[in-house]
């Protein structure tokens, strides 16, 4: 089979490189993606490496992009993506970009320390000014003699000693007091400034227990928000005036000031000085706002500049750190100018990693050519699938189950039909299914531009990584809509009802009892293409039907799916030459399967064909027995109960005498599957005389599969299990078959269950939501129409589609993963990882740590 159906043929190889033409040489294997690295160096430590110095050049050279990245985001400046992607730049091209991002960096870091310096000085001169517009309304105050009648605006600052060296001196006046020549030290002063807004309380309380009382402090809120020049923040602040006496006290009130980050501001006393100083003030801050502006006008010109090529340098500083991340996986031989590395490639991809190889030689100017070796050797290569973008969704359900082991049967080629048309089965509705159908288009259409936006919301991505799954199952889903003819949960009369009826219609409506008989009322033709619209006003009898009905299909389906997972089996062990599993693993477990439970859907196909409300006996509608009790009567052995008069109790000829052949063969195959390849094993080993040593897999005995076998794999490997362990696993693997296969089919019955429950959820929305806004009449009926509809339609999309769209698929990725891929999907190799400049651009830079 071709690699769309089992992993690509992978070979180990061997490749020389010569050391001025390695770097080329990787350079374009990274473009190709075609090739996995192993390690040769695993115990030399990360910083002993040969490449170790180049590495970290690229560490630094990522933080200065990182740094520049942060600084445009910041500015909301847009970055220019073309989606185009640079080569790898050579090695003596590092030393320029080093230059130019230092530069860059330099330039950068010299701009934003000169604007916070002249924001931070903007910011002083702008509280400086905010001061003397306040202080000259607290003096002004005081002048008028407001704060003489004011008690809340005044306080006498006088002390013990004062008022006993000055006992006849009045109430002190703010800013002013005349001078003694006796106590100079008990003259009143002030300082001045601002302090953060939610500080002040606090700071209010402070001054008043330490000084006791003996100061007088005025504040007002800067209205404006000044910003913060170390971060950009808006902080909201207040100007205070502090009055007080004695140095004593000023020292006590600085140190409080210092001690809530408070900024003090020299003020004049005089008006005049007020004035002059706010004057030189405002100009100096026009100065200011034009040099500022000059500042960030060059800071944004450096910014638009480097963003046009900032992805490019990205690109480009990533692509050198993988290449050499990848050098330090490689040997140097004896002579030191040769670099030895062990790859995996794909067999057929071979000619054109060597194609890539001669143009690197060609790159460097090396007149010595590459050298790639095949090797042989007994490990387990690593899987891989190509894939496109239709399939990569389909391979990652298959992928999440567990990576398929070396050349295994790949499910996913199947997953792309079985998978939508199961989710299907489940949620067949015309309506619904075309709403995810549109979703899923509408991604499809626009995928180059929503792949181009690169969210980071996770279920987005999901999302949209699935689309064409979502289109998938929306389209499905229409199909199985129009077979069960509902749509919205209702049905499309286009082909006209087959049924007729022999009553006054009003009568059938509204008598729940009275049914239509198939005899009279039914033309005897089908309805041309799914269900017959008639169904849809059948009342409790709807329900009883659509049950037998979606109860047997999902059997019946379920059954296929089984045996078609067991046939694919049969290619595993064909393919791997496994003649023992092929005789006493698939065919035991095939007859198994299909002497039972496919038995019990052709007796289901039997009972239709043979069984009708028209036919008369022995072979009408009340003589059809009930595959389940014939079903459990032949698995137990049980004689049939006696038929109803002119009835016969066996569907055909000899039904009791196949029945219990086929259970005695089919239990005639469980000792087979169980002890047949443990003894056979036990046997071989006997004849070659091997002694077991534990540790291994069985699949040495079974034709197990390593590279360089018959098909890229097959050699024997060194070490052999135990016996008893095969025969423990041999145990496990059978009953769980045997009981698997009981349980798995029940399972299948979820198909069943969760159509019935979308059928009736949506009936419910529309008996309970939609058909009370149709109820209404005239405009009035209108305006509530419109509104119950918005309702009825968000409940549809949120619930109908999202809620259980996400049921139906998570049951249908367990009936992939447990009921179909369990009987032949092991899962159990590595994924292959080749060293590609794509994966490591899009994954970033923790692909390369990887």
């Amino acid at each position: 089979m071709g690699s769309l159906f089992r992993s690509e043929e992978m070979a180990l190889c061997q490749l020389f490189l010569q050391s001025e033409a390695a770097y080329a040489c990787v350079s374009e294997l990274g473009e190709l993606g075609l090739v996995q690295f192993r390690d040769l160096n695993p115990d030399v430590n990360a910083f002993q490496r040969k490449f170790v110095n180049e590495v970290r050049r690229c560490d630094e050279m990522e933080r200065k992009l990182r740094y520049l990245e942060k600084e445009i985001k910041k500015d909301g400046i847009p970055m220019l993506d073309t989606g185009e992607s640079p080569e790898a730049p050579q090695p003596r091209e590092m030393i320029d970009l080093e230059a130019t991002f230092e530069k860059l960096e330099n330039e950068l870091r010299e701009v934003n320390q000169n604007a916070e310096a002249l924001k931070r000085n903007f910011l002083e001169l702008t509280e400086l000014k905010h001061i003397l517009r306040k202080t000259q309304v607290f003096f002004d105050e005081q002048e008028g003699g407001v704060n003489q009648t004011t008690e809340s605006m005044t306080r006498a600052l006088i002390t013990d000693e004062a008022r006993t060296a000055g006992a006849s001196m009045g109430p002190v006046q703010l800013g002013y007091m005349e001078k003694s020549n006796e106590r100079e030290d008990y003259l009143p002063c002030f300082v001045a400034g601002v302090i953060l807004r939610e500080r002040l309380p606090a700071f209010e309380r402070m001054l008043w227990r330490a000084c006791r009382g003996n100061v007088f402090l005025r504040q007002a809120m800067i209205e404006t928000p000044l910003e913060d020049p170390t971060n950009g923040d808006q902080v909201h602040k207040s100007v205070f005036i502090i009055f007080f006496q004695g140095d004593q006290l000023k020292t006590r009130v600085k140190k409080i000031c210092e001690g809530f980050r408070a900024t003090l501001y020299p003020c004049p006393e005089a008006p005049a000085d007020r004035r002059e100083m706010a004057m030189g003030v405002m100009t100096r801050i026009e100065d200011l706002n034009t040099v500022l502006g000059q500042t960030q006008d060059h800071r944004h010109r450096v910014l638009v500049a480097a963003a046009k090529n900032l992805k490019n340098w990205f690109v480009k500083v990533r692509k050198i750190k993988a290449i050499y991340h990848t050098l330090n996986l490689f040997n140097l031989d004896v002579t030191q100018k040769c670099l030895i590395a062990e790859c995996w490639v794909p067999l057929l991809d071979i000619e054109t990693i060597q194609l890539a190889l001669r143009r690197g030689t060609e790159r460097s100017g090396s007149s010595v050519p590459p050298i790639l070796n095949r090797m042989q050797t007994f490990e387990n290569p690593p899987t891989y699938n190509r894939t496109n973008k239709f399939t990569k969704a389909f391979q990652a359900l298959i992928d999440a189950y567990g990576v398929a082991s070396y050349r295994e049967m790949n499910p996913a080629p199947y997953t792309i039909i079985t998978f939508p048309f199961l989710f299907a089965v489940m949620f067949g509705d015309l309506g619904h299914g075309a709403i995810m159908a549109l979703f899923g288009l509408w991604m499809i259409r626009k995928e180059k531009g929503l792949a181009a936006q690169k969210t980071d919301n996770e279920i987005w991505n999901i999302f949209f990584g699935g689309r064409y799954i979502i289109f998938l199952m929306g389209v499905f889903s229409m199909y199985t809509g129009m077979i069960y003819n509902d749509i919205f949960s209702k049905s499309l009369n286009i082909f006209g009802s087959h049924w007729q009826m022999s009553y006054n219609k009003s009568t059938v409506m509204e008598n729940k009892y009275l049914q239509l008989s198939p005899k009279e009322d039914y033309e005897g033709s089908p309805y041309p293409f799914g269900m017959d619209p008639i169904w849809q006003v059948a009342g409790s009898n709807k329900i009883i039907f659509h049950n037998a009905y979606k109860m047997k299909i999902s059997i019946i389906f379920g059954v296929i799916h089984m045996v078609f997972g067991v046939v694919m089996s049969w290619h595993n062990h064909t393919y791997f030459r496994n003649r023992i599993s092929l005789i006493y693993e698939f065919i035991p477990q095939l007859m198994f399967l299909l002497l039972l439970f496919f038995y019990m859907v052709l007796l289901m196909f039997i009972k239709w064909i043979k069984f009708a409300a028209t036919n008369e006996k022995p072979y009408s509608e009340a003589c059809a027995p009930s595959i389940l009790i014939t079903f459990i009567d032949m698995v137990l052995f049980n004689t049939p109960k006696p038929a109803p008069k002119d009835c016969e109790v066996y569907m055909f000829w000899g039904q009791h005498f196949v029945q219990v052949l086929f259970v005695l063969l089919a239990l005639g195959c469980i000792p087979i599957m169980l002890f047949a390849k443990p003894m056979l094993i036990m046997q071989a080993r006997k004849l070659a005389n091997v002694q077991p040593i534990a540790g291994a897999s069985s699949d040495a005995e079974t034709g197990g599969v390593s590279n360089g076998g018959p098909h890229g794999g097959g050699g024997p490997h060194e070490e052999e299990e135990e016996m008893s362990e095969i025969f423990i696993h041999q145990s496990i693997h059978t009953i769980e078959y045997v009981l698997g296969s009981v349980s798995h089919t029940a399972s299948y019955l979820r198909l069943w269950a969760l159509s019935l429950a979308h059928a009736q959820l949506a009936e419910v929305l529309w008996t309970m939501v939609l058909s009370i806004g149709l109820k209404q009449e005239g405009w009035f009926g209108g305006v509530i129409l419109t509104c119950v509809f918005g309702f009825w339609a968000i409940l549809t999309v949120g619930i109908l589609v999202l809620m259980e769209g996400l049921s139906a698929f998570l049951h249908t990725l367990r009936l992939h993963w447990v009921e179909f891929q369990s009987k032949f999907y092991k899962g159990q190799g590595y994924a292959f990882q080749p060293f590609s400049f794509d994966a490591i651009i899009e994954n970033g830079s923790a692909a390369v740590e990887e």
